[in-house]
Order: structure tokens, then sequence, then C-alpha cells
């Protein structure tokens, strides 16, 4: 408790320092939150700012009760009053919630519930709320929020909950902060699995350190060869940005397969890439692909038909190459995940479906597959021998071994038609270049969130767009951070 509330004073006081000027409220609850805010009030209070402690309830917990003595003794800067006291009306500059923990579930009523009103009523006055651990009322596993508080900014401890990255609206910035739960946290950057906390985080520096670096004398061939396989009738458009943004994504060569009547539409869209049709004989299922590319990608636009899954059977079982299913390349195989267990076999693979199209392969209900996002690919990706990346928000990719990883990069601006194509390109290009399809599942799902992010609105912001943010969001990343900072997601934006 001294530790996290100790860490989130420091961080609080390192970015709000002008607004600490007009002082601080903190709003406690009976638990063990409560005991970190009497430990952030403490810590304030001995740098000079003027701290009010508003107890929403008195403290209940061993703990807690003994911060909250140790803070009224040891500083003479903070005062206490009851919640509702006619004092509360003065506007500061920082409102501090530390009512309810990760414990908490259901709506709060009574006291608190009052209090989360009075909170979110002095952010929408102009002060800024900061949350410790979670913000009060937001379940830490599920998300659900019928009544909590609105953050600008929450410094959780240790991790980062399922529920924060559910409801990331509620959260604001989302500051992970080292309490000494898990040593070896920073160096493997990889935060702790258990309880409401996520397996590994995914963040800038994990990717710059696993994405293969090109050399200054690459070349065409030594940046690999992706083959496209889709652009179905009327929907040329899937595989033209699919293979833009593999282009954009260091590519050395692709290849867009489509159907006949769509490879004028796709030339003029992508003339650096190289066009084919939809090939017919095993021959040039061979010469196109199998002896050509390094990896393939088989769905954007692709359609649903029986031509279309005898095409993708045919193009698979005539190699072994590293392979990406996504969209109609994963509909063709619904509610059959043993037929396309046996079609991967012995090869990298990784699908990419969202919920809806996972819901389609393992027969789950799309209530079922959000409500366990986090858990729900990993007998999937056991049974396929595949990486499995569960498209959403967050985004999270099981391998075939157990190991799980969160994406929690992106904003709705990702939300759109298409999309999905663009990740595709990405993801292919890094599984031409790495076979190794959790890696490049987990460095491409970052990379396509850190695009959108650096497009900055969602509204005005198109897929072009996020196609030329590509380069930044691949050379500039995120910045290191220091302790006792783990990790930081920012605001999210609308």
């Amino acid at each position: 408790m001294q530790r996290a509330g100790k860490a989130a004073a420091g961080e609080i006081s390192r970015r709000y320092s002008d607004r600490l000027q007009r002082g601080v409220r903190v709003y406690t609850g009976p638990g063990n939150n409560g005991g970190d805010g009497w430990v952030v009030a403490e810590a304030l209070a001995r740098t000079g700012v003027e701290v009010i402690v508003v107890e929403a309830i008195e403290p209940k917990t061993p703990d807690a009760i003994a911060e909250k003595r140790a803070a009224m003794e040891s500083s003479r800067g903070i005062r206490s009053i009851p919640l509702g006291k006619r004092s509360e009306s003065v506007q500061p500059g920082v409102v501090i919630d530390a009512l309810l923990g990760t414990g908490s579930e259901g709506k709060p009523r009574g006291a608190i519930g009052e209090a989360i009103s009075i909170v979110n009523a002095l952010r929408a006055g102009g002060s800024t709320v900061a949350a410790l651990d979670m913000p009060s009322g937001l379940d830490a596993t599920s998300g659900v929020h019928d009544a909590c508080v609105m953050a600008d900014a929450t410094f959780t401890f240790g991790g980062i909950k399922r529920g924060s990255l559910l409801a990331r609206d509620c959260c604001g910035e989302i500051v992970v902060l080292d309490i000494g739960l898990d040593d070896g946290a920073a160096e493997r950057r990889v935060l702790p699995g258990a309880g409401h906390r996520l397996p590994g985080l995914i963040d800038g520096p994990w990717v710059k350190a696993n994405i293969p670096s090109i050399h200054y004398d690459a070349h065409k061939g030594t940046r690999r060869h992706l083959a496209i396989v889709g652009g179905g009738k009327g929907m040329p458009g899937s595989a033209v940005l699919a293979t833009r943004a593999a282009l954009r994504s260091g590519i050395g060569l692709v290849r867009s397969i489509v159907a006949p009547e769509n490879t004028g539409e796709v030339l003029a869209a992508a003339p650096s890439a190289l066009i084919s049709g939809w090939p017919t004989r095993a021959a040039e299922i061979s010469s196109l692909i199998s002896e050509w590319a390094n990896a393939i990608v088989i769905g954007p636009g692709l359609g649903k038909s029986a031509k279309t899954k005898k095409l993708v059977e045919r193009i698979l079982g005539d190699s072994a190459l590293p392979v990406l299913l996504d969209a109609d390349a994963l509909n063709i195989f619904d509610g059959d995940l043993d037929a396309l267990a046996r079609i991967l076999k012995g090869r990298p693979a990784l699908i990419t479906p969202h919920v809806a199209e996972f819901s389609g392969l393992t027969g789950a209900s799309v209530k079922k597959v959000l409500d366990a996002r986090f858990d729900i690919g990993a007998d999937v990706a056991a049974k396929l021998g595949a990486t499995v990346l569960l498209k959403g928000s967050p985004t999270v990719i099981f391998a075939p071994d157990g190991e799980r990883f969160v994406v929690a990069r992106g904003t709705a601006a990702l939300g759109t038609g298409g999309s999905g194509d663009l990740l595709d390109g990405i993801a292919g290009t890094l599984l031409a270049q790495m076979s190794d399809p959790t890696r490049a599942a987990c460095c491409a799902a970052w990379v396509h969130g850190r695009a959108a992010e650096f497009c900055g609105y969602v509204r005005g912001t198109t897929l072009e767009d996020v196609l030329y943010a590509l380069p930044r969001a691949w050379n500039e990343g995120d910045s290191l951070v220091g302790a006792p900072v783990l990790a930081e997601l920012p605001a999210v934006a609308t």
C-alpha cells in the first residue's frame, strides 16, 4: 500500500504540478483502495499541496485504518471532512478517486454512489480526476460500469486490469505502476497474468525488439515475397488495402492474386505490386505462389463459395508455406475446425478472426466470445496448431503453446470496413520476414493500432490516413518509460 500510494503520488505530482496549486481533494472508501488514497494524500501534503480528504465511508480494513492514522499524525497539511460538508463546493485542481478497488462488484449505492456523482460533477466543472487502480464502480474483470467515475487518468498497480481495457473511455490515460508484485515485470515487458490482471501486454519497446531489421543493402529478395489471395467478385478493394499495407510495411515484393475480372482495378490502385488472376491449374499455383512466395495471405475480399473453398484447399495443399487466413478464408470453414486443423497442419499459421468470424468457426455465440475474449482462443489455437489473433478492443493473441498476449492500441477509426485488410498486409509482411506467427501477430496488431492513434481524431479519419501513418508507427513507436512506470496507454481518441 505504501509503495502503491507513493508511486501514484509521485506521478500525479510530475504530471499535474500546475493543477496541484489549486488544491487536491481525495475521496476515500472503506477498503484498501481508500488506504491507498490516504498514502497519496500524505505524500502530496508533504510537498506543500493543500489536501482535503473526503471520507465517503470511514476506513474499515486494518491497513486502511493504519494509513489514515499515519497520515493524520505525520502531516498538518491534510484536512479530513465527511461526505457532503459545505467546504466541498470549492473546485479543486485535482480530484483523486480512492473509493473502490478491484474487489468491488455491482452498482455502487449509498454514500459511495453519491461520492462518485460528486467526483464526476467536479470533473465536469474542470477538475482533473485521477483514479487509483480502477475508476470506482468499474468491474475489474468484466468491465461493467453502470455508474462509475470517469477519470482523466488511472494509476493502476502491478498490471492492467481486464476491465480497464474493456472500458477505456472510463479510464482516461492508463499508467501502470510497479509496486513490487513481480520483480521481473519491467525487464520482460510482460505484466502479471493472474486474476483480473492481463497476460503479456505488448508495447513499443517490445515491438522494436522483435521486428526484423532491414539492412542498408537489402533488396527485394532479402525483404521477402508475399502472395495475397483475395479480391473476389465485387470486392477488389480488400485486396488493394492489404497489398498497399504490405508495401508500407517493408515487403520486397507483393503479388496480389484476385478474381480475373479485378486484375485491372487492383493494378491501377497498387501499381507497385505484381497482379495475377486466380490460378486454375496446379502448375500456376506452384509458379505464382509456392515457388515464389515466402508467405501467403488468403482471405481479403475472397468471397464465400464452393469455388473459393476449393481454391484455398488447392493453394494450401501445394506447399507448407507460412499462411495467414482471414475473412472468407475462415468463413468457408464455419463449424468445421477439424477440417481447418487438417489443412493447416505442419505449417506456421496465423488466423485473424473478428468476433463474428470466431463465432462462426467455433459455434460459440458472439456474446460468449465477447465475455470470454481473454481466454476463449486458447483451445482453438491448440487444436489448430496456429496462432489466433482475435480482433477487437483490445486484441488478444493466443499461441498454440498456451501463451497469450494483449494489444491495447488503436482507436475507433479502425472500426470500419477494410481495417482488417490493412492488418492482413502488415502481419503478412512480418510472417514472410520472420516465419513466427505469434511475434508477427503481436507486432502487426500493435503497429496497426499505433498508426490509427497517430491520425488523432476518429471522425474524419479514413483508412487512407492510417496507411499514410504506418511509416511513423513503424519507426517512432512508444518512448521508453522509466521507473516506477511499467507501461502507459493514452486516453482513447473520440
